[in-house]
């Protein structure tokens, strides 16, 4: 594993240089290692610096010591999240193989815990999961007055994205944002609810007035649910207004979804939409839409369950946006290591017990 670090050399250092007591790439290998081995807040990340002092001063020089956790926040507030980012990417493009029609999901999270005193603002950021890679691709943080319209073609300018499928929410489905990713060559399946209203019409009105030209249908069992998805594919467009105005658009989707609870007795139907640029072949988008929701399940949920970011209180500054980030690189080196096969708390325990086991995660 190729170490994050080394993709972080250029950032600038936000303290006053006469006033500096502390390496920024040791207050970053320092937060790396806490956040890898469970830290979740600037407390956790100077105690554990404390703790480690003794195995810390084998490999870092630490001029003043261990930071204080004022100094991590301070540091982490006021570090650009853009160069933090950028960095980001560059490591993971180093280590990630995007394959043709692999599935890059995207979709936004928000940090519930981030509103200030007296606003209403909360922080959200968008991230971009690769289904085959199990890695973050990268994220960008919805500007306070925007929403993730103007985030989402931000966050693919930042990725190679050739032969790839990307899938967003209905957020996301904008002709300009349909016509960026036909720009960086992938295919795209957008999802179609009522804040499109004329084009949800006309494509469920197509599903009622035409016949469909292929369908699929996969049944899972697994976690006391039997669920039923039947993909169903139109690819003539003539019931869509402006079709052309949708870049290369091939087909309209439908998943009819059931989901059977055997503890409850219980049946929960659903019905959803998209449109696509892919061939019209139900078998490969149905495979494609579940693969969205890894994001959900793999990320999203992780972040929360397993890293207690739902309860994130970091407001200052940029330290919400950037401990997220945190997060992730320390979500991508446990997703990346496969020699110990547990999951990602048993990892990150590991983490912080076993020395070696660290360095192995860290790349160093």
């Amino acid at each position: 594993m190729d170490t994050p670090l080394k993709y972080f050399a250029e950032l600038r250092d936000p303290g006053i240089e006469r006033n500096r007591e502390h390496l920024l790439e040791e207050i970053l290998l320092i937060a790396i290692a806490a956040v890898l081995s469970g830290a979740e807040s600037w407390n956790d990340i100077a105690d554990y610096g404390e703790d480690k002092r003794e195995w810390l001063q084998t490999l870092l020089r630490l001029p003043s010591g261990i930071p204080s956790h004022d100094t991590f926040h301070r540091v982490f507030a006021a570090l650009d999240p853009e160069e933090m980012e950028r960095g980001f990417v560059a490591w993971v493009s180093s280590i990630a193989r995007l394959t043709a029609g692999e599935v890059v999901a995207i979709d936004g999270k928000t940090l519930c815990g981030t509103r200030e005193a007296g606003k209403k603002a909360l922080v959200h950021m968008v991230s971009a999961w690769a289904s085959a890679n199990n890695l973050v691709l990268a994220q960008r943080k919805v500007d306070e007055k925007s929403n993730e319209i103007t985030a989402i073609p931000k966050l693919l300018d930042a990725l190679e994205l050739a032969g790839t499928v990307v899938t967003i929410d209905a957020m996301g489905c904008q002709r300009e944002i349909a016509s960026k990713m036909i720009e960086k060559k992938a295919d795209y399946v957008l999802a179609v609810k009522d804040n499109q209203g004329l084009l949800a019409e006309q494509v469920r009105d197509s599903f009622l007035l035409m016949d469909c030209g292929t369908v699929s249908e996969e049944i899972d069992c697994g976690h006391g649910r039997v669920e039923r998805r039947c993909c169903s594919v139109i690819a003539d467009l003539s019931m869509v207004d402006r079709a052309a105005e949708w870049a290369s658009l091939q087909g309209l989707v439908r998943i009819q979804s059931e989901r059977y609870h055997k503890a409850t007795g219980k049946t929960e139907r659903e019905i959803r939409y998209y449109i696509t640029s892919l061939k019209p072949d139900a078998a490969q988008l149905n495979r494609v839409i579940r693969q969205h929701w890894g994001i959900e399940n793999k990320l999203h949920w992780v972040l929360d369950v397993g890293f207690g970011e739902d309860l994130d209180r970091k407001r200052a500054g940029h330290a919400a946006q950037n401990f997220s980030l945190l997060n992730r690189i320390a979500l991508n080196l446990l997703k990346q290591e496969t020699t110990f096969k547990r999951g990602v708390k048993g990892k990150r325990l590991k983490a912080a017990w076993n020395h070696p086991y660290l360095l192995k995660l860290m790349g160093i």
